[in-house]
């Protein structure tokens, strides 16, 4: 079971690629949700007033994968299609490509629009640092206070990562688990008396 994923571990430096006078700047920025693409993109028009187009492209998710390329003006497929190319080619995702264009004076064709977004996106890509993650899956264990000790035997054990705790006279605490892992561990506190293990939602 793959239980990974390749994503960003920042945002990128500014990246700056020249075609006939026309230049094209280019971003990578780790995401989690769509909600923040528009706050990136609003920044990136505050940064560069005078340019005519900012294309992108996004994906996020590693079991659903939700994506969208943006021309912003530029003619169909030549530049939002092009950048979400790199993006699958260098198998990342939860993460959005911007390349900013400023106008040279000479028009490049669809043809030279695609490369130049295209080697714009790449260029990117290689100026970012690329980690690899895991899956994880997030588990609520609720139990009474007086099983805490067999509780934390078997977090400790396993190398459960904690993410939340509750501890009153009914605990919960939230465990993250490797997706590999996540149907052992389901099973090791479903079977254990007076404890009750569910997905957290």
């Amino acid at each position: 079971m793959v239980d990974t994923y390749k994503t960003i571990a920042f945002s990128s430096p500014e990246v700056l690629f020249k075609d006939k006078n026309s230049k094209f700047f280019g971003y990578a920025f780790p995401i989690q949700s769509e909600a923040e693409v528009k706050p990136i993109i609003d920044t990136l028009r505050k940064q560069h007033p005078n340019a005519g187009h900012y294309c992108y492209a996004y994906q996020i998710g590693t079991e659903t994968i939700t994506y969208r390329a943006n021309d912003d003006g530029e003619p169909s497929n030549s530049s939002g299609m092009p950048i979400y190319g790199q993006i699958q080619s260098f198998a990342v995702t939860n993460i959005l490509v911007v390349v900013v264009r400023v106008f040279g004076g000479t028009k490049l064709g669809v043809g030279g629009l695609i490369s130049a977004y295209k080697t714009s996106a790449l260029l990117t890509l290689e100026a970012s640092e690329i980690i690899k993650k895991t899956i994880n899956i997030h588990y609520l264990v609720s139990f009474d206070y007086k099983n805490i000790n067999k509780i934390m035997r078997v977090i400790k054990k396993k190398n459960m990562e904690i993410v939340n705790q509750k501890m009153e006279m009914s605990c919960e605490i939230e465990i993250l688990t490797r997706k590999k892992n996540a149907k052992m561990i389901f099973d090791i506190f479903n079977s254990m008396f007076e404890i009750e293990i569910k997905l957290k939602e």
